[in-house]
């Protein structure tokens, strides 16, 4: 007499099943180190130059732990070489902006006074225009509105030492040692930037 089956099978885990911890625990470790490359390419291609950038869409604040501002040399509307590093001493604003940006053409007048208010106490303000298509418009611009401080062409590379630069107006405060003391992300008060500066000069 043949013996009927049991109706039981045998368990037999999967492969999965049976390393179910050690693979969770690697998939997190590896979302984990993917991470950290992805926010410190010096990791994957080294330090790069020692002139430093600041984070990828990086805005700071008012109040922020001074960070080294990012060099550059750009060219003027005037055709010369501009080097950040050649205004170390100085308190330097830093206007990122563009012709056809209607903030940044309110912000302007304030920029002016400033510079005309305190650049015998050590203040320069730099413009850095972003205009591409537009950049034939900037020369007749600063003719137009009677800017008194240095304005440069953008390029790739200093929008993105300076964290991407998402909008404008985007302005930073650079110390006389050449740190970054506070930033700001759209059209600022003249009482903000005098708060600032007071304290610095």
């Amino acid at each position: 007499m043949s013996k009927r089956p049991s109706g039981k099978v045998k368990y037999q885990p999967s492969f999965f099943q049976k390393n179910k911890k050690w693979i969770y625990t690697g998939s997190i470790a590896g979302v984990i180190i993917i991470f950290l490359l992805l926010n410190n390419k010096s990791l994957l291609f080294g330090k790069g130059d020692s002139e430093g950038s600041l984070p990828a869409n990086y805005a700071g604040s008012v109040g922020m732990s001074p960070v080294e501002a990012p060099n550059f040399k750009l060219e003027t509307i005037l055709g010369n070489q501009l080097k950040l590093s050649d205004y170390k001493g100085k308190v330097v604003i830093l206007d990122f902006w563009a012709t056809w940006c209607s903030p940044c053409r309110r912000g302007i007048p304030d920029l002016i006074e400033l510079k005309e208010k305190y650049a015998y106490e050590g203040l320069e303000v730099i413009g850095v225009s972003v205009d591409t298509d537009t950049k034939g418009d900037v020369i007749p611009f600063v003719k137009e509105n009677g800017l008194n401080y240095p304005v440069v062409f953008a390029d790739a590379d200093v929008t993105e030492r300076y964290g991407g630069i998402n909008s404008i107006p985007t302005s930073f405060v650079i110390d006389k040692n050449g740190k970054i003391v506070a930033s700001y992300v759209g059209l600022t008060s003249i009482s903000d930037y005098e708060e600032q500066i007071r304290r610095l000069l």
